[in-house]
């Protein structure tokens, strides 16, 4: 039995995905959870790049520390061992189910869950912005994650339960 792994997508893995990486990590330490994995790729992202500094920065903001992060491609692996994939835009999550169609049931626009479906609002790309665009991306995502929470940690309830 594993803990329930939920992966993060955005394009290059060192803006949005890590911040949101970041942000769920400090959430669920918070409760003193420890039955979520969180992971994080990206859809262009070559591998060993850092998160921006703004990033770095915004996710500070919340007690959290991603400096370490390194970029890392999506891979149809990382798709297949996630419990939950969330992506940031609708390109993204054509993306995961081109690579493997059986995610379709296990992908949501970041935005939408626990709603399934690729049409839906996106998260905006902060890349080449200032350090005010990625805290307004980073609170975007994190006000995202506060109101999921919930449904996560039922979610890795629940496979907890089934032991699988």
């Amino acid at each position: 039995m594993g803990n329930y792994k939920v992966l993060f997508i955005c394009t290059g893995n060192t803006c949005r995905s890590p911040m949101a990486e970041g942000s769920l990590r400090v959430l669920l330490q918070g409760r003193g959870i420890d039955t979520i994995d969180v992971l994080s790729a990206g859809t262009a992202a070559p591998p060993g790049c850092p998160a921006t500094t703004y990033a770095v920065e915004a996710v500070k903001t919340w007690d959290g520390d991603i400096s370490g992060h390194r970029s890392r491609p999506m891979t149809r692996e990382l798709i297949e061992e996630a419990d939950l994939i969330l992506v940031m835009t609708p390109t993204h999550y054509r993306d995961v189910v081109t690579i493997s169609p059986e995610a379709r049931e296990k992908t949501f626009l970041l935005k939408r869950f626990p709603e399934p479906g690729d049409d839906g609002e996106g998260v905006a790309d902060p890349i080449g912005g200032s350090l005010d665009q990625y805290n307004q991306t980073f609170l975007e995502i994190g006000e995202e994650l506060g109101r999921m929470l919930p449904e996560l940690i039922r979610r890795a309830a629940v496979k907890g339960e089934r032991g699988s």
